[in-house]
């Protein structure tokens, strides 16, 4: 790799590493999918990676045209992305997914539980390909819409780090287990204020590029 493709593959690196934050997704996992079967947390964490890593590939390729032929802009995109967010946090902070779970439980009567799918949203997204996660791709992409070649290893970035994100979320029952379920409500909680926070940044951000442009 010649020192140019290293330059721009550390930036793309430390870029979505930051942006998508495979390390502070994992306990976010584990909140959303408390109480859930192995299989379905592995079924989840495949299923959403999968799905957001083939969001974040169609907008670094066509995210520029595809935004304007919709006539949506990108800050339009972070509000509504932190709207949605700011829904999942009011419910892992007040505790409601895990009383609909068992509302849920109670009226299948005995039947085989199920569980909530998570995989589009939030983990998908905004969680994974979220307004950050999409506008780092476009405006990488576009840094290098010129070289094939630095595209391409734009892409081999992104494969890493959403690779990361899935072995940290097949991990993620095991880490559940170590640490308990008076611990997890814990996490569950203070992380939903967490996401709070994060979804009003996002609607923040998204204010302040719309009104300053």
């Amino acid at each position: 790799m010649t020192p140019a493709l290293f330059d721009i593959a550390l930036t793309a690196f430390v870029t979505l590493f930051v942006i998508i934050d495979p390390l502070g997704l994992l306990p976010i996992f584990i909140g959303l999918t408390q109480g859930s079967s192995a299989a379905h947390k592995r079924r989840m964490a495949l299923k959403g990676t999968l799905i957001g890593g083939c969001i974040l590939v169609f907008f670094a390729l066509f995210g520029d045209r595809f935004l304007d032929l919709l006539g949506v802009s990108l800050s339009a995109f972070r509000i509504s992305g932190g709207i949605m967010l700011f829904i999942i946090a009011l419910e892992m902070v007040f505790d409601k997914r895990t009383q609909r779970r068992e509302h849920n439980a109670g009226e299948l009567k005995g039947a085989k539980k199920t569980h909530e799918d998570i995989s589009v949203f939030p983990l998908a997204i905004p969680l994974i390909s979220g307004p950050g996660a999409i506008a780092s791709v476009m405006l990488l992409m576009s840094a290098n819409k010129n070289d094939v070649l630095a595209q391409g290893v734009v892409f081999a970035v992104l494969a890493g780090v959403l690779s990361l994100c899935l072995i940290l979320f097949f991990l993620a029952g095991r880490l559940e287990q170590f640490i308990g379920d008076t611990i997890t409500h814990v996490i569950s909680r203070v992380l939903g204020i967490v996401l709070a926070a994060l979804a009003v940044q996002y609607i923040l951000d998204g204010l302040k590029i719309g009104l300053l442009g």
